[in-house]
């Protein structure tokens, strides 16, 4: 629980490697899948400050039947689709914001993720996916594949839970970082990045003001999403919010009331913060976490 950029609260409950008896911790770095997202979306913006790039540019985009499609910038970052203009919560076509970050800072996504807001804000315990020691050649000095090499055995280990609550040990995703997924984190390191949102060391206040304003479709119907981030009024207040889901494996939740200054943060080794809700079509009243949370500072 973060207070005006400030943990005020914070607890590791259950275990980060149940087999072995670890307990999880603050500290403790979890796959955050999705919300790797906020992470990418800070990093198109700053492109679009520095005016190398304008949210109308226009973006290639592979479809699932093999077409690919021009979308804009606003489109991929707000989840609309290309054709119609309509929310539609996507991680792959998200995903063609990889290689915009690339093109805008002349780097790779993953050097500019770690350059650029990793390294930036001292977040010592993230991992720029969990493929990044085996790179080859790797984008990294020698001493700093070292550290990340030295953190991989730490990350929590991924469980499958049943009806019952028992855990079977399953497995993280190898595939490559990218614009959609792939960061290890933990909540702390997140609370960084949130307190650098907030304090706007990272982009301008009418920047994220923007970013946390939910788009109308072309219809003039409210959209859940705003750029990079999903924003709903609940309860007369404004929530702007981005989950991670990984099935059989992880989940995430970051939760922020921007008129209270109050951010909280949840990560999990199993699915459970997510896979029964429908947070993908942008209702966070969906999760009983979250509705716990709105319910105690009503």
């Amino acid at each position: 629980m973060v207070q005006d950029g400030v943990i005020v609260w914070e607890a590791g409950l259950g275990s980060q490697d149940v087999e072995n008896a670890v307990p999880a911790s603050p500290d403790t770095p979890y796959y955050v899948g999705d919300l790797t997202q906020t992470l990418t979306a800070t990093l198109v913006l700053e492109c679009v400050e520095q005016g190398t790039m304008t949210l109308q540019q226009q973006v290639p985009v592979a479809m699932p039947d093999g077409t690919t499609v021009q979308a804009t910038l606003r489109q991929l970052l707000s989840h609309t689709r290309p054709t119609d203009g309509a929310f539609e919560y996507s991680p792959a076509r998200f995903t063609a914001l990889t290689a915009v970050v690339s093109s805008c800072f002349d780097d790779s996504y993953r050097e500019r993720l770690v350059r650029g807001i990793i390294d930036r804000l001292a977040m010592t315990r993230t991992l720029p996916g969990v493929e990044v020691i085996r790179l080859q050649p790797s984008e990294f000095p020698d001493e700093r594949v070292a550290a990340f090499a030295e953190l991989l055995p730490q990350v929590a280990k991924a469980y499958q839970v049943d009806d019952k609550g028992h855990a079977t040990l399953s497995a993280l995703p190898t595939g490559p970082l990218n614009a959609s997924g792939g960061l290890v984190t933990t909540v702390r390191d997140l609370a960084k990045f949130d307190a650098a949102l907030d304090q706007a060391v990272l982009l301008r206040p009418e920047t994220i003001i923007d970013a946390w304003t939910a788009r109308v479709s072309v219809s003039g119907l409210p959209q859940p999403m705003g750029l990079g981030w999903f924003s709903q009024i609940v309860d007369g207040q404004p929530v702007v919010w981005h989950f991670g889901y990984t099935p059989n494996a992880s989940s995430a939740l970051l939760l922020k009331l921007p008129n209270r200054h109050l951010t909280f943060i949840l990560l999990a080794n199993s699915d459970a913060l997510s896979a029964q809700f429908s947070l993908a079509s942008g209702d966070i009243t969906t999760s009983p976490f979250a509705q716990l949370i709105l319910s105690l500072l009503r």
